[in-house]
Order: C-alpha cells, then sequence, then structure tokens
C-alpha cells in the first residue's frame, strides 16, 4: 500500500507564528527573499481581517539536512522540522508583522513592515509620514500583538490621540474596542490551509 504523501492539517496563525519564532519553521535553501511589495501585505491583512480566504500553505516535514534558514532577520532557538513549499511571502508578511521583525529583500537589506489601521473606516493603509499625522489610524498594527499589550489602554490612548485633533461622536468612542480586536486573526484556525508533504 502507498504511503500518504500529503495530509490537511489544522493550525491557527497564532500557533504557526510561534513556531516561526522559536525556529521549528524554516524555508527551504531555493526560496526567493521577501519580494511582495508592502502594499500586498496591506491587502493580505485586509483580507484576513474580512474573513476572506488567502489559500493554502504546504509545508514539507523532513529531516534536517542543512539547507534551510529561518524566516526573519532574528537568531532561532531550534532546527526547523517542517519547511514552508507555498506559501513563503504570506507566511513572512504575517510573522513580520504580528512579530514586528524584519524582513530580509532581495538586495539583503532588513526592514520592518508598518501597516496601519483606522478603526473608524476600517482601513488598512502602508504607513506613511501623512499616516503617522492623522490621529485616526493607528500608525503600525504591530503594537497591537506587543507582549502586554493592553487593548482597553490601547483604545483609551487611540481615543485621546483623536480628541486631541478633533471632536468625536458616541458612535466612534464605542467602535474602536471591538475594532481593534485584531488579535483574533492569530486565535482562530486561519483561511490560510496547512497542507504537510513527507518526503516519499
Amino acid at each position: 500500500m502507498t504511503e500518504t504523501l500529503f495530509r490537511q492539517v489544522e493550525y491557527t496563525l497564532s500557533m504557526l507564528v510561534d513556531q516561526i519564532k522559536i525556529g521549528a519553521i524554516g524555508l527551504p535553501d531555493i526560496q526567493r527573499p521577501f519580494v511582495w511589495p508592502n502594499t500586498k501585505v496591506r491587502d493580505l491583512f485586509d483580507s484576513m481581517y474580512r474573513g476572506y480566504p488567502v489559500g493554502y500553505l504546504l509545508f514539507w516535514q523532513n529531516a534536517y539536512d542543512g539547507g534551510t534558514r529561518a524566516i526573519g532577520a532574528d537568531g532561532k532557538q531550534k532546527t526547523p522540522y517542517l519547511l514552508i513549499v507555498d506559501g513563503q511571502q504570506r507566511l513572512t508578511s504575517l510573522y513580520a508583522v504580528i512579530r514586528s521583525e524584519k524582513v530580509v529583500r532581495q538586495n539583503m537589506t532588513e526592514e520592518f513592515i508598518e501597516i496601519s489601521f483606522n478603526p473608524l473606516t476600517e482601513q488598512f493603509m502602508v504607513c506613511d509620514a501623512a499616516i503617522r499625522r492623522d490621529k485616526a489610524f493607528i500608525p503600525n498594527i504591530s503594537l497591537l500583538w506587543n507582549d502586554g499589550a493592553d487593548l482597553f489602554e490601547l483604545v483609551d490612548s487611540y481615543l485621546a490621540g483623536l480628541r486631541a485633533s478633533r471632536e468625536i461622536t458616541a458612535d466612534e468612542k464605542r467602535n474602536p474596542s471591538r475594532r481593534l480586536s485584531l488579535g483574533y486573526i492569530v486565535s482562530r484556525p486561519s483561511r490560510l490551509q496547512p497542507w504537510n508533504s513527507r518526503r516519499p
């Protein structure tokens, strides 16, 4: 009987991010550096926020042979046992923003990806100087997943900044707490569907 080479597995995005952080998920050496423009990263977060499917991830589970590299620019604790074969750009994007880690570009430079969010309009943008000045935006959503981040404090700080720039309505006071709960994206089984592949 032939061994099954593919199996569908259920990972939450939170679990995937944690496994990347410690180095258990890596990239095969054949994969290229991070090439997505930041606008595609913005669109990915927007799609997940709205509950749209954003494709499959394909992992290769195999013994380590030295031909891998970690995702992100930081050091890792473990040797990868899962290699991302399809979905590298999506998974790297999510990891880089959620963990506030630098990505390595094609020219081998490192940079942070800053995605902004307007809780009033539920709009995602790539951060720039104008957005940093606009109190309706959270300039960098990475802070929502910081260790020890407190949603109530973030909402209070957001509303205080908005109030300093203009009057706010009762409806605007209610909406941010619900819409700043972007953390739900990483805790549910995501619409990124992981598949594991074993070498025959």
